[in-house]
């Protein structure tokens, strides 16, 4: 039997706000979805999924907000110029930055916000 990563999920307490702010790093994502409990995007095969705190809570039968940083998510910009753009739109939009756009040593131009649920979100290219 062959095994094939094809979903992550985030767990968000606001779904309006959580898809807007995806939204702004690239993730085509119709607004009437802002009204949903659960959310798909596919990008070049693979699927994000949003839930909300509800959904999973009728899924699992409990939820406990988390703690700590366990899983990290890194979006591609094409350009490191689009690293500090996109870092800009979102600090402009009132999001929170967690480490500001840098040249990191292994040559890529980096940079990490906090999505609306706290997940630190990478940036590069």
């Amino acid at each position: 039997m062959k095994i094939k990563l094809d979903m992550v999920g985030i767990v968000v307490k606001d779904m309006k706000k959580a898809l807007n702010f995806y939204r702004i790093l690239g993730l085509e994502i119709p607004e009437q979805a802002n009204q949903e409990s659960h959310v798909e995007v596919s990008q070049n095969g693979f699927r994000l999924a949003f839930d909300t705190q509800e959904m999973i809570r009728d899924i699992y039968g409990s939820w406990e907000k988390p703690a700590g940083h366990r899983i990290e998510l890194a979006f591609l910009c094409t350009s490191r110029q689009g690293v500090d753009e996109t870092f800009s739109r979102l600090m402009e939009r009132g999001y929170s930055g967690h480490k500001e756009p840098w040249d990191a040593f292994w040559g890529q131009r980096y940079a990490v916000v906090e999505d609306p649920d706290g997940n630190l979100i990478s940036i590069f290219a």
